[in-house]
């Protein structure tokens, strides 16, 4: 037993199932319906999507600050392509992720080719694209096609699209990841980036692809979300990268690199997306809210400094 929880996505995926006990005794009537949680679900399905390139990078040593405007940029940009110039639906999705992939190639060329840090390069981009959701969404845009907002707003046995869009993401990575040899070459690079170069792994390629991927995974959760409000604005995505970065650390996922699984992408997402609702439930002020969201946020770190200290010992 003790073995099994010092894996941090046993231990995660326990105290999830400890805390939602706890809710559903506490609030019986709210918190274990099936509207809650499958809202509950539905509400975190964007950042998980996000989380899983975000964990990608965090293995191979690197993180990017810049996919929640990425996020904003895509869906503004087929919006705007959609309402504007009346692009079919499939064309205006391929701009939007289009965009997605040049962003994430422009920052992983001038990290990995270049030298750029990468929380300068991320930091700087954050707000360059940022500025361009503006310009492309503007104050918001509304009236979408039918089969754009159906992508997001449709349901499958009750439950809205992107929740299975999330599950699909989290089961196609966790093979990847754990069965091919290209995704495998991420924990060496993380682990010791110099070895890796002499062993023969295109290192900089791979940060490369590690960005790419990032990005088309925060463009993908941009034309969900901006479907499933029906609308796009330059305000979505706003604060995601800090949410995604706290539930990757709290996954498993360490800041040195090296270390990760992408459940635990999920199940980190989970915990603070259950920790969220049961604020609201609990009727908890949105300041408040924000302040018990940082403190995880700094209770994560350190837990990652714990570990990484115990590991060492």
């Amino acid at each position: 037993m003790k073995k099994i929880l010092q894996d941090r996505v046993n231990s995660l995926a326990l105290t999830i199932a400890l805390i939602c006990v706890l809710a559903s005794i506490a609030f019986p009537a709210n918190f274990p319906t099936f509207e809650n949680l499958s809202q509950l679900l539905l509400n975190l399905s964007i950042d998980t999507i996000v989380a899983v390139g975000m964990m990608l990078l965090l293995i191979s040593g690197m993180f990017d600050l810049s996919v929640g405007s990425i996020v904003a940029f895509s869906g503004g940009l087929a919006a705007h392509l959609m309402f504007h110039y009346n692009v079919p639906v499939p064309v205006a999705l391929v701009a939007g992720l289009g965009s997605a992939l040049l962003i994430g190639w422009v920052n992983g060329y001038l990290i990995a080719y270049m030298g750029i840090n990468p929380m300068i390069q991320t930091l700087a981009m954050m707000g360059i694209v940022r500025g361009g959701a503006l310009l492309v969404a503007g104050a918001g845009i509304q009236n979408l096609p039918y089969w754009f907002n159906a992508i997001g707003q449709s349901k499958l046995l009750g439950i809205q699209m992107p929740v299975w869009y999330m599950l699909l993401t989290v089961v196609v990575f966790t093979v990847l990841v754990n069965k091919t040899v290209f995704f495998r070459r991420y924990y060496y690079i993380g682990g010791n980036e110099k070895a890796a170069d002499l062993s023969g792994i295109r290192v900089k390629r791979m940060k490369m692809y590690a960005f790419v991927l990032s990005a088309l995974l925060a463009g993908i959760a941009g034309i969900l979300l901006s479907s499933r409000l029906g609308a796009a604005m330059s305000t979505l995505g706003r604060g995601l990268e800090l949410r995604v970065i706290t539930a990757v650390i709290l996954g498993g996922a360490s800041l040195t690199g090296g270390v990760g699984k992408i459940p635990g992408a999920l199940l980190g997402a989970l915990f603070t997306g259950v920790i969220a609702n049961i604020m609201v439930i609990a009727r908890i002020s949105g300041l408040w809210q924000e302040i018990i969201m940082g403190v995880i946020l700094i209770l994560a770190v350190l837990l990652d400094l714990y570990v990484q200290k115990r590991s060492r010992a």
